[in-house]
């Protein structure tokens, strides 16, 4: 009958319709599944090629296509802390070949490490082959570094505060582990300066006994033992044992005006410049007391009025001075003399 025919008809369709609906169902998850498929092999490759360049060499350079591949496009599940930097003769950049310096130290401690893995990856990025890299993340300084973390946003504190915490190897790698969790222990080369100077220092004494036909009275001078701790104490105050911890640069020539800075602005930071000149201007204060008192209480002489003069002079002056640094590195400090 006709109704018996369109009831056949209408189960047809709907037997038609399903079977269509589950094709489709099926043809996504299989395209869904070719896709996580293409994203596996493909953040596969990327690993592979960096775990290769990683091996060559603990620091991968890298130029605008590669930073772009590598750091800045998915997939990633692997953090990469990148190096911006100056490099170049021409660009006179004495800050940056010293930060490379501590920078390749934290990188050849990760490889050399136990827990080395594809997790972190160390790059670097020179302006003169990846000038359109420095355009595009806005930079008009270096060095700089930056962590690109595995997932998510790269955030304000993914930028190391070089000013605040200095760049030495000790302070990337604390930087590296706040970011990433994975802690590097830092292992330095080996520094013969020490034991030279211990020898060379021991040699000298030997050459002064030998030809004082071993007249050992100079080691009982206190005048020598006293110029010898006056030495250690202008070493010590002025921040040599922060310069070989730190490793700072000597000074700091802006690649833009061109100008050269020898005093570092911040409190948490110094140039090694900064430190020979905090230890003159202490050696000079030392100097105009030694005048003061050795010319004061018998000053009737014009050659020695004219010492206790210099040195009353030398110790205001040069004490000024100090303080005038002082404020210069803390803007907040209320006192200060003639200067």
């Amino acid at each position: 009958s006709p109704t018996n025919t369109m009831a056949s008809l209408r189960k047809f369709s709907l037997c038609l319709t399903a079977l269509a609906v589950l094709f489709l169902i099926a043809g996504g998850a299989k395209k869904k599944t070719g896709a996580k498929k293409d994203v596996a092999v493909k953040l596969e490759g990327k690993v592979k090629q960096l775990m290769d360049w990683s091996y060559r060499k603990p620091v991968i350079n890298l130029n605008g296509d590669r930073f772009r591949e590598y750091v800045k496009s998915a997939p990633r599940n692997y953090s990469v802390i990148v190096m911006f930097t100056a490099l170049q003769q021409q660009r006179q950049c004495q800050v940056c070949r010293q930060a490379k310096e501590e920078y390749d130290i934290v990188a050849n401690s990760w490889r050399s490490s136990g827990d080395y893995s594809s997790r972190i990856f160390f790059t670097m990025v020179d302006f003169d082959e990846g000038p359109d890299v420095f355009q595009a993340m806005k930079l008009n300084s270096a060095p700089l570094f930056m962590h690109f973390p595995a997932t998510g946003k790269r955030q304000a504190y993914d930028t190391m505060d070089l000013q605040r915490i200095g760049f030495g190897a000790e302070a990337i790698a604390k930087f590296v582990q706040d970011r990433t969790s994975v802690a590097i222990r830092v292992f330095r080369p080996p520094n013969y300066t020490v034991p030279i100077l211990i020898l060379l220092a021991l040699g000298a004494i030997g050459l002064l006994a030998y030809f004082s036909r071993v007249d050992l009275s100079f080691l009982h001078n206190t005048a020598n033992w006293g110029y010898v701790a006056l030495c250690i104490i202008f070493a010590m105050s002025s921040g040599q044992m922060w310069n070989q911890i730190r490793g700072p640069p000597f000074l700091h020539r802006n690649p833009q005006t061109g100008a050269t800075g020898y005093i570092h602005s911040s409190s948490q930071y110094q140039f090694i410049a900064e430190s020979y000149i905090i230890m003159a201007l202490h050696g000079a204060i030392t100097f105009g007391w030694i005048l003061l008192v050795e010319t004061a209480p018998a000053s009737r002489g014009s050659a020695k009025k004219t010492a206790a003069i210099a040195g009353l002079v030398l110790v205001v002056g040069v004490f000024s001075l100090l303080l005038y640094i002082f404020r210069s590195k803390y803007p907040g400090y209320p006192y200060r003399f003639l200067l």
